[in-house]
């Protein structure tokens, strides 16, 4: 759903301990809502995470819902992990998949990968509500190229703890002592923690590269509070912990190890180099990407005007 292009908001100075916090910028599409984190001006990367983006909470009326029509992607893996609401997932290698609350949906483009993301036909009969994160993970070097693969796991092989007021379950990788089952190309970890009144939640010492992106609540860290829709980036090695707010807290936890280089991007591509940009642009524009069985009749054409970003390891 890469389709933002608005100005960064200013984002205040951070607090002692941590490195960046970043104001997602919002736009609104036919009144739902998507904010997007990653990447910012502050901040292009939190180890291979590249791209973030805060779908609703929204509710689509009787009638509607998403329609993501097809489009394609390379150098990346996409994440999506919803609080509410049912997206169905198709792609050019034919999976055809419903994702629910819980359940984690990993895409990976490689070479390149068409797929679409709707609202059942089924399950437009009345008001749904959608909330849920799309992020997308930079493929290192050497499997930029790799062949396109397609990952769906329910929430009962999602690794889940409960302990001291904390309910963590481990979407991808690893960290605070689990292995999530999803094969990723790179060290990372990706968490969803809920947090009772007080309760605290460690940094996972392991990864270099360590954020958070508060969903609902507040935290507090190192004596200043964080309300939702807020991402914490933290510097490495620093031991710290995010403490629950009087109303509890939900958080994504993010991170991992440095990425092997910036990254353009482009639209939906990301790669280490221009020229790669430059390929995929001529070859979704010719018509030489796969089609996605069940979902051929559309399609969103190469958006013109855009700009080549590049996204560096560091801030600047």
């Amino acid at each position: 759903m890469s389709t933002l292009d608005e100005t960064d908001p200013t984002c205040p100075p951070a607090p002692e301990g941590i490195e960046t916090v970043i104001i997602p910028r919002a736009h609104d599409i036919g009144g739902f809502e998507v904010r997007r984190a990653l990447p910012a001006r502050e901040r292009q990367m939190v180890g291979p995470f590249i791209f973030f983006d805060q779908m609703g909470p929204g509710e689509f009326l009787t009638g509607q819902g998403l329609d993501v029509r097809p489009h394609p992607h390379i150098g990346l893996s996409t994440v999506t992990y919803l609080f509410e609401g049912e997206i169905f997932h198709r792609d050019s290698l034919g999976s055809a998949q419903p994702i629910r609350p819980g359940e984690l949906n990993w895409m990976t483009a490689g070479q390149g990968i068409v797929h679409s993301e709707r609202t059942d036909a089924a399950l437009r009969d009345r008001p749904r509500r959608m909330f849920g994160i799309q992020s997308w993970v930079a493929l290192p070097k050497g499997m930029e190229e790799t062949a396109p693969a397609f990952a769906h796991h329910g929430a009962e092989a999602l690794p889940l703890i409960a302990d001291a007021g904390v309910t963590l379950r481990l979407v991808a990788g690893e960290a605070w002592g689990l292995r999530a089952p999803v094969e990723t190309a790179s060290p990372l970890f990706y968490a969803d923690a809920v947090l009772a009144p007080g309760a605290r939640l460690p940094l996972p010492a392991q990864h270099e590269e360590r954020g958070a992106y508060v969903v609902q609540g507040s935290v507090t860290v190192a004596g200043s509070v964080f309300e939702a829709g807020r991402m914490l980036v933290f510097r490495a090695g620093d031991a710290l912990a995010l403490e629950a707010g009087p109303a509890g807290a939900r958080l994504l936890m993010l991170g991992g190890a440095v990425m092997d280089g910036p990254r353009y991007m482009y639209w939906n591509f990301v790669a280490s180099s221009r020229e790669r940009l430059e390929q995929a642009k001529s070859d979704w524009a010719a018509g030489r990407f796969a089609k996605v069985p069940g979902d051929e009749a559309e399609f969103i054409p190469l958006p013109e005007g855009r700009v080549t970003v590049r996204a560096e390891t560091r801030p600047g």
